[in-house]
């Protein structure tokens, strides 16, 4: 029977818990080791190449490598419990080996997303101050620029193609170094990552090091991740979340996802494991299920994910609504759409009832629609299998409340719009180095989410609006402040206001308004200057040349009226339309 208080639980299945009392492990190393003893010899993970050459590494084999890995960091490189390590890779073996032993050596795993320019890159490094990097060699050119002024020790370097067998690793490396070019020399000082392994090997077996003593003091509520977001103000901050928080989220989520069999998945992992989405229920969930778990290194284009779907028995997959509504439109998915798949879940970005609806069509299996911020390890609220509500982020997970706030702190009436508002386990430890900008977003044990909702007198949440200004473009967060800067360092352009617009292939997409000082700029100009400083979903897809921009009393530019405006055009189409 359902709580009055939480009436959402009302939908959970008959062997779903409303509360999780204790977390299956205490810290993540204890649950990277106890489910490898399990499941030693099986396939853990497996990358898919786009022409479906592949590598596969077994649970065993990922304990040991990243066991071996973890004395490197700690008796090789001098790392000591609680120092950071960055990691900047696309999905790839080397990543689970790389983050497993970051949790390991009693560490701080701080995901860097590998697109970024070096000046990106810089702004994160300077703020987190990392011990080691762990980075693909792509990459690696950018290391200097990044890196100035704030130097990191120790740079480990792998490839894409790192733990596939020889003839595709060759065969990936050549195209890499004399077709497309896309690996530079790497001119500075640096350790491969075989080699690190290996000499972390060595040493275990010489000292007989015991990988166990590095986390025997690390506690559930000590800092596992250093997860980067943004806000309004466009200040990059560090989410601190704990060992508790991840190992409780990923139960929570997984908690509402029926009719999964241990041992017996196959998952279909194309969003990149740096995204915490991905990283909590991909990268730790399904290693916790004894999954097999497919990765792709880049899914774009999505031919680059026909391999996958043509050799493998997937049975579950993630993504973002722009992944859904392309497959969609494969026409290799539609001749041939997978056979095995039990449902999908979307998280990111809001998903599209059209999209749901034709993935429905086309898979007979539905899309699990969730919610939840970077600050809340992510999840906070999800579909139940069976009972999704169309346009809903669903219900919350369990040991989770939710509750839509007023500006006055204090619930709002039952059906009208307030900022969502939550609490429960998942909720992070607070922002790195932050606290004024952790006490902005916390209400006692209250996290805001700055999200504007409605909730359904049964405990479904719909969302309305957003309460920041914040762009998603494919499930990725821009901030317009960001752009805004970038655009003030071009001498011919007096200001800037940027906002997001409605994209069929993105969700969203980021539109620039510029007033400009030199009246020969061009639109493909600006889009090259941000290019230079811009990972490239965050450069303006569109631009408009204004003679002014609205502003207050007080001279703050209004974003709101342009993006008031922009909404108004759309409603009204032209008379030539």
């Amino acid at each position: 029977m359902a709580d009055a208080a939480r009436p959402w639980t009302a939908f959970y299945g008959p062997h779903v818990r409303a509360e999780i009392e204790t977390a299956s492990h205490r810290i993540l190393p204890d649950l990277i080791g106890g489910v490898a003893e399990t499941y030693r010899s099986a396939p853990a993970f497996t990358c898919v190449l786009p022409n479906g050459m592949n590598g596969t590494l077994s649970f065993a084999q990922v304990d040991e490598m990243s066991d071996s890995l973890a004395i490197y960091l700690r008796e090789v490189a001098g790392l000591k419990a609680g120092d950071r390590v960055a990691l900047q890779m696309p999905n790839c073996l080397s990543f689970p080996v790389a983050a497993f032993a970051v949790f390991k050596a009693g560490c701080v795993l701080v995901n860097v997303n590998p697109l970024y320019t070096a000046e990106e890159m810089g702004k994160q490094f300077e703020d987190a101050a990392p011990h080691a990097l762990i980075i693909v060699d792509m990459f690696a050119d950018k290391i200097p620029a990044a890196t100035r002024g704030h130097p990191i020790p120790n740079i480990i370097v792998t490839r894409v193609a790192e733990f596939l067998p020889a003839m595709p690793r060759g065969i990936v490396g050549l195209v890499q170094k004399y077709w497309d070019r896309s690996v530079k020399p790497i001119e500075l000082a640096h350790i491969r990552l075989p080699d690190a392994i290996a000499a972390g090997r060595a040493h275990r077996a010489g000292d007989h090091v015991e990988v166990s003593d590095y986390s025997r003091h690390v506690e559930a509520d000590d800092v596992a991740v250093l997860q980067y977001t943004g806000g309004t103000t466009g200040v990059s901050k560090g989410a601190m979340l704990t060992h508790a928080n991840l190992i409780l989220n990923m139960e929570q989520t997984f908690e509402l996802i029926e009719d999964l069999e241990k041992g017996n998945e196959v998952a279909l992992t194309a969003l990149p494991l740096y995204h915490i989405f991905a990283f909590t229920v991909n990268l730790l969930g399904f290693w916790a299920l004894g999954a097999r778990n497919l990765l792709i290194p880049n899914p774009r284009p999505l031919t680059n994910l026909k391999r996958a779907f043509e050799n493998y028995r997937i049975t579950w997959m993630s993504g973002v609504n722009t992944l859904f509504n392309g497959l969609t439109h494969e026409t290799w998915f539609l001749d041939s759409p997978p056979k095995h798949l039990k449902f999908a879940s979307a998280g990111g970005m809001a998903l599209q009832a059209a999209v749901a609806e034709r993935w429905e069509e086309i898979t007979g299996r539905p899309v699990l629609q969730g919610y939840g911020l970077t600050e809340t390890s992510p999840v906070l609220t999800f579909n139940p299998l069976g009972k999704t509500r169309a346009g809903s982020i669903g219900v919350p997970v369990p040991s989770t409340e939710v509750m839509l706030m007023g500006e006055d702190g204090t619930p709002v009436p039952q059906g009208e719009a307030g900022e969502i508002a939550a609490r429960g386990p998942q909720i992070m430890k607070g922002y790195w180095k932050r606290p004024d900008e952790t006490a902005k977003v916390m209400r006692g044990d209250w996290f805001l989410t700055g999200d504007i909702g409605v909730m359904d007198a049964d405990g479904y949440v719909r969302i309305v609006d957003r309460k920041k200004d914040m762009v998603v473009v494919s499930g990725f967060n821009v901030y317009p402040n960001e752009i805004e800067d970038c655009l003030a360092t071009h001498p011919g352009i007096l200001e800037s206001a940027v906002i997001g617009v409605p994209d069929e292939t993105s969700g969203e997409a980021v539109k620039a308004f510029v007033v400009v000082r030199d009246r020969s700029l061009t639109e493909a100009q600006i889009r090259a200057h941000c290019k230079e400083h811009l990972t490239a979903y965050k450069i303006p897809k569109r631009v408009e040349f204004r003679e002014e921009l609205p502003k207050s009393n007080v001279g703050k530019i209004l974003r709101k009226d342009l993006r008031a405006e922009e909404l108004a055009r759309i409603a009204t189409p032209s008379a030539a339309e």
